[in-house]
């Protein structure tokens, strides 16, 4: 595995030691794999990182996929709730290294402590369990790459910053695009003053299910425990009757199980737009937009920014843009380049993103960010802070969206102006035996 680990030697266990070796090497000559040492390119196993997986799907597995692809990581375990998720990623596994050693667990209680030897994991799990699961995985001495969004609410996100720091731990959420040339590229433009002062920025939120149900889908026979464990896929969530539906990832769109349309694009451009802001400055105001599906939704920095939430106005997934009193950028999913007020903008894109990696020893992969930070103790691109302020925007949308009202929010103290009823909704319940 890749962390050092250091053991007291006696000169007694030294005598031993070479005493163990002489007579082993009179019965037999030790070999030195091609393996071991690094063949084909791989780094030896002493300086690989020891991967595990809690929670692959099919986004999970474009993730374990682009792990898998570095050569310095070595993926050993999954562990998931369902048996034909265990099966099908085991067997991911073994064909990749032309062996039957990944190892199998349903319980990540079990999973975590019965792998001292992994360093890293990959969590991909539905939203209720990011924080949770996160959380649970520092305090097991690992470092964790989990899916966004960080956080299912304002508590969860600040027991997250916590963990990271009680722990030492290095944490990285999916929000990729803060990783690729496009996104970084129209970021560049507007932090370095290329679209003159700034005053309108705009995210891109899912159009799909602008009101959470509180309802629930009718109760089916649970399966086997074995085949599925209801009880841990629902986790620190409120008790619901089993649902195949669920499983198979019609959680969406239900408020015990997701953030809705504003968290499920917004957890990324809310990211990539408070990563243009000055450091250390949040909204304080939340604007009400008169509907309920958060379309034309403002969020207002202390400089007067206006961050505006918007369903339509790209040609892809994902998008943003950046106004400034010169000229703005524009960026989504598909893009070949983004789209810009000027085709000068443009000219300098290759020499914008080299500058950027060079002057921050950032690659253009998010995993690869991740790993890196791994070996070198630096903080991610998008650490347990980053994921926790932007996530706490989303949150202070949605509730203000809930509550049919605006909101003034005092990003100090983390907690609405005022306002009990809406402070309220920074937490939920948690299940037992689940806490942050």
């Amino acid at each position: 595995m890749y962390r050092a680990k250091t053991r007291r030697l006696t000169r007694r266990s030294l005598f031993r030691g070479v005493a163990a070796v002489a007579a082993g090497a009179a019965a037999a000559p030790y070999v030195l794999t091609s393996t071991a040492l690094g063949a084909e390119g791989r780094p030896p196993a002493s300086d690989r990182i020891v991967l595990g997986a809690i929670g692959i799907g099919a986004r999970g597995s474009q993730d374990l996929g682009g792990m898998m692809a570095q050569n310095d990581v070595q993926f050993v375990a999954i562990c998931d709730i369902r048996k034909i998720r265990r099966e099908a990623v085991k067997s991911l596994a073994d064909k990749k290294y032309g062996n039957t050693d990944c190892a199998m667990y349903r319980d990540l209680r079990e999973f975590l402590p019965a792998r001292p030897d992994i360093d890293v994991i990959l969590m991909a799990t539905g939203e209720r369990w990011h924080s949770m699961g996160a959380i649970t995985v520092m305090k097991a001495g690992k470092d964790i790459y989990c899916e966004k969004p960080g956080s299912m609410t304002i508590a969860e996100g600040q027991g997250l910053v916590e963990a990271g720091r009680r722990y030492g731990r290095i944490f990285q959420t999916g929000t990729q695009r803060r990783s690729e040339a496009n996104f970084i590229f129209a970021e560049q433009l507007a932090r370095t003053g290329r679209l003159g002062k700034l005053h309108t920025l705009r995210a891109h939120i899912a159009p799909w299910d602008p009101i959470l149900k509180h309802d629930w889908l009718p109760a089916q026979p649970e399966p086997p425990r074995d085949e599925v464990d209801w009880n841990l896929w629902l986790g620190p969530c409120p008790w619901r009757p089993y649902n195949s539906a669920y499983v198979s990832g019609r959680w969406r769109g239900c408020y015990d199980f997701h953030t809705g349309d504003v968290g499920e694009w917004g957890s990324h451009t809310i990211c990539q737009c408070q990563g243009v802001m000055p450091e250390g400055m949040y909204p304080t105001e939340f604007i009400h937009p008169g509907n309920n599906n958060g379309e034309g939704f403002v969020a207002v920095y202390p400089n007067g920014v206006k961050l505006v939430l918007s369903r339509t106005g790209w040609r892809g997934s994902c998008g943003v843009k950046f106004e400034g009193a010169d000229g703005w950028v524009s960026v989504a999913d598909g893009y070949g380049a983004p789209d810009v007020s000027n085709p000068a903008l443009l000219a300098d894109f290759k020499t914008i993103v080299r500058d950027y990696v060079a002057e921050t020893r950032r690659p253009l992969n998010h995993i690869r960010d991740l790993l890196d930070c791994v070996k070198t103790r630096r903080q991610t691109i998008a650490n347990p802070t980053v994921s926790h302020r932007s996530m706490s925007i989303v949150h202070c949308a949605n509730i203000s969206l809930w509550l049919g009202r605006s909101l003034k929010w005092d990003p100090a103290k983390e907690e609405f102006v005022n306002d009990a009823e809406a402070n309220r909704l920074r937490s939920r319940a948690m299940r037992e035996p689940w806490h942050v």
